[in-house]
């Protein structure tokens, strides 16, 4: 990867105080070619005083801050993910690097993924890989295999940014689990699920993760994940329809907000009869149903 190369790092973060210094001290601020962009969705904690130290600090150390925080009081990560790459001003790299605002990225990581991209033009995006958990190893194996990726840490190639930018193939700003939808855009190349290949993903092995193990009992992280079961309920489902736009009409046909499909598609839908996911299920689709008359 030679040194013209320029990174553009953006970090998404909701309500993650307890994370975000330790996400940002991961991230090499210092290195001219990577600039960050810290990019706080309507959070009500001090994410953004944390950022904004940061900045002020690395401006203090280096004459030059390269590290820029946005504040917007809107949230939803998918609502944030197309503000930022889509609407915001003198944003432009050859690379874009997404990282969640809990995660810690390991030394090393940005310029393998640059380095990644760098190395075949035919590749759109590259996947870090989660270093720390139960099932790390085993998704690392899955990752590989079938080359997706997560959304605590990925890399988008600039060309494929600039195609997107010129569709105008934007997420539902309801979208949850936004790494499965980014990863078939990038697999398709923007066209339909006929036009998939699973090399237009880089797995790549020397970038990586962590994230904060889960403390089973504590009730904070107990309710974090009782909340987080009921949301993998929704994108199970809304990863049936937009399945279903993909193999049909194509991204251009994607809806601004999921819910707009909802009423087309809840009277197909039922729990599934797993006991994990039976309950989640039933939460996750009475959420769906009460967005329909929001």
């Amino acid at each position: 990867m030679g040194s013209a190369v320029k990174i553009v790092v953006a970090v998404l973060a909701h309500n993650e105080q307890r994370r975000i210094g330790a996400c940002l001290a991961s991230l090499p601020l210092g290195d001219p070619a990577v600039s960050v962009h810290v990019v706080v969705n309507g959070s009500t904690d001090r994410s953004a005083t944390i950022a904004r130290e940061f900045e002020r600090d690395q401006g203090e150390r280096q004459g030059r801050a390269r590290l820029t925080v946005h504040d917007w009081p809107e949230g939803g990560k998918a609502r944030s993910w197309n503000r930022f790459l889509f609407d915001t001003p003198d944003v432009e790299g050859d690379v874009f690097v997404f990282v969640d605002g809990d995660a810690q990225v390991t030394p090393g990581s940005i310029p393998a993924l640059a380095s990644a991209i760098a190395a075949d033009p035919a590749v759109n995006a590259a996947a870090g890989m989660p270093r720390n958990g139960r099932r790390a190893e085993q998704y690392r194996i899955e990752m590989t295999a079938s080359r997706g990726l997560f959304g605590d840490l990925y890399a988008l190639n600039g060309h494929f940014v600039a195609k997107l930018r010129a569709s105008d193939i934007r997420l539902p700003v309801d979208l949850i689990g936004d790494d499965s939808l980014i990863g078939a855009l990038a697999k398709t190349d923007l066209a339909d699920e006929r036009d998939w290949r699973d090399e237009r993903i880089e797995p790549c092995a020397g970038a990586g993760f962590l994230c904060e193990p889960a403390a089973l009992g504590s009730p904070r992280s107990l309710r974090i994940q009782y909340r987080r079961m009921i949301n993998y309920s929704v994108r199970h489902f809304q990863n049936r329809i937009v399945s279903a736009v993909m193999r049909e009409a194509g991204p251009a046909a994607l809806p601004a907000r999921m819910a707009d499909l909802y009423p087309e598609w809840l009277g197909r839908f039922r729990p599934r009869r797993h006991p994990v996911w039976w309950w989640f299920d039933r939460q996750a689709l009475g959420r769906m149903r009460a967005s329909c008359a929001a």
